[in-house]
């Protein structure tokens, strides 16, 4: 399996979802408390629900085609979006359009954790245990290293949080390439995994 280059983009991709997803949902309270100027208690529970109702929205949408959307295209522009949401949480001098970018951003990465396991079940049939063990790893390693990134750079930027998020942009921006480059090296992936067989 460590042989198949699209194993390889698979696990780039959960690198990448873990840390889109949880860079945000773990400085979204933070965000707000700092933007809004609100409680701590209120901001603790704004801005996580805001984030998780769009992240649930956004696998109701995608669970509602009954899988006639092409899921690389949704993961595509759910990666575009999610870029945006972080640009925007980065740049925008209105707090409450911060705000909206946040929950953006959770509709935007919904899809992106069950969707790479879903691409992965399909073109690497043969991957079984192994394969999802490795990809949930990933997605906990992004988990892990995208946030802390966020708050190491904000923290060296004098703790603005701002900076940090802009930062976080390199997650969704690899991870669109990663889409892209799935779709090039699908046929060639495909190809070494039946020759082992």
């Amino acid at each position: 399996m460590f042989q198949v280059p699209i194993f390889w983009v698979m696990m780039i991709l959960m690198i990448c979802a873990g840390a889109c997803e949880f860079s945000m949902a773990q400085w979204a309270s933070a965000y707000t408390e700092s933007a809004l100027g609100i409680a701590k208690n209120a901001g603790d529970i704004l801005g996580p629900c805001l984030f998780a109702v769009a992240q649930g929205m956004s696998r109701t949408v995608y669970g509602k085609s009954d899988g006639k959307m092409d899921l690389k295209r949704f993961m595509l522009v759910s990666g575009g979006l999610c870029l945006i949401c972080y640009l925007l949480v980065a740049f925008s001098p209105i707090p409450a359009m911060g705000l909206i970018g946040c929950f953006l951003c959770g509709f935007s990465v919904g899809i992106m954790w069950p969707g790479t396991m879903s691409i992965a079940s399909k073109q690497i049939p043969l991957g079984g245990t192994a394969m999802f063990a490795l990809l949930a790893m990933a997605g906990d390693l992004g988990g892990a290293i995208g946030p802390g990134l966020v708050g190491a750079i904000s923290q060296n930027a004098g703790d603005n949080l701002k900076a940090g998020m802009l930062a976080g942009c390199i997650f969704p921006a690899v991870l669109i390439a990663s889409i892209l480059l799935m779709g090039r090296n699908y046929s060639a992936g495909t190809t070494a995994l039946h020759r082992e067989d």
